[in-house]
């Protein structure tokens, strides 16, 4: 079969601009990131076992190497199994920074997946990039990290103790909590990012509040990259009428403007006023 090379898919990086690893590239986050950010930075694509056909070729010339591999208009592609810590440090060594995706993304995941991804995994990705001299780190935590309060009708905001709703959200809560042990600790920069629901349009009513689009993802993404923050915890959704996560430290902080709004969609989901 044949398929575009990735300098295709991805827009040419600026000569000169910052090298940001994608750990995860090839979960449905990472490669909506790698599209919008890549015309932004230089990009390198870090995969484990799953990969696109469109860098299939560079990745096995990554394994076989243990490099990074070049793909075209200044992205490269590498390779890493998130809980091999040599690995990770090797495959984000000489970045500017690291947007950090990949986990087990099942809210209902079982203890022993979201231990080997989720917690031993976000350990790798801080202590390599420490041992690696990378700067900051942007780690993709959750709403989950919060669960219950949403169960219990709470709007919630990032100063509020976390109440998990489950390992998944445990395991999240726990990198924000290792992210900043690394900042006050180690003098690594980490930005918390609570992503609500990222889909390219609300998929239903609660979407209406929740909703994160493609390209508000994007702007929280680079705002948390090149902000001079070095710790921080911040919710992800897009300007939401009906919001009820507080996103407004990321306004104030980050300088987040959100340019999508749930209201949008709000005709598909709420039943018309009756006529009299």
């Amino acid at each position: 079969m044949t398929t575009s090379p990735a300098s295709d898919l991805l827009s040419p990086a600026p000569e000169g601009s910052r090298l940001v690893a994608i750990n995860g590239a090839a979960g449905r986050i990472g490669e909506v990131m790698a599209s919008n950010l890549s015309s932004r930075y230089r990009l390198r694509l870090i995969y484990n076992r799953t990969v696109p056909d469109s860098v299939a070729d560079a990745v096995a010339q990554a394994r076989v190497s243990g490099n990074a591999v070049p793909i075209g208009g200044g992205h490269e592609v590498a390779v890493a199994e998130i809980a091999d810590l040599d690995a990770v440090q090797h495959s984000v060594a000489g970045c500017d920074a690291i947007l950090h995706l990949a986990a087990v993304p099942s809210v209902h995941a079982p203890w022993d997946a979201v231990l080997h991804a989720n917690i031993v995994g976000t350990y790798n990705i801080y202590e390599g990039a420490l041992r690696a001299g990378v700067p900051r780190v942007v780690f993709a935590s959750s709403n989950h990290a919060t669960g219950f309060y949403e169960r219990d009708g709470i709007p919630v905001g990032p100063d509020m103790p976390v109440r998990p709703d489950g390992y998944y959200g445990v395991s999240k809560a726990f990198g924000e909590s290792l992210g900043r042990f690394y900042a006050e600790g180690h003098g690594l920069a980490v930005i918390c990012l609570r992503i609500g629901s990222f889909q390219p349009r609300p998929r239903d009513r609660r979407q209406l509040s929740t909703w994160l689009s493609y390209r508000d993802m994007a702007q929280l993404a680079w705002r948390s990259i090149e902000t001079k923050e070095t710790y921080g915890i911040f919710y992800g959704i897009s300007g939401n009428t009906r919001g009820y996560w507080d996103i407004s430290s990321a306004r104030d902080v980050l300088g987040y403007a959100p340019e999508d709004d749930g209201e949008t969609f709000a005709a598909e989901f709420d039943p018309a006023p009756a006529r009299s």
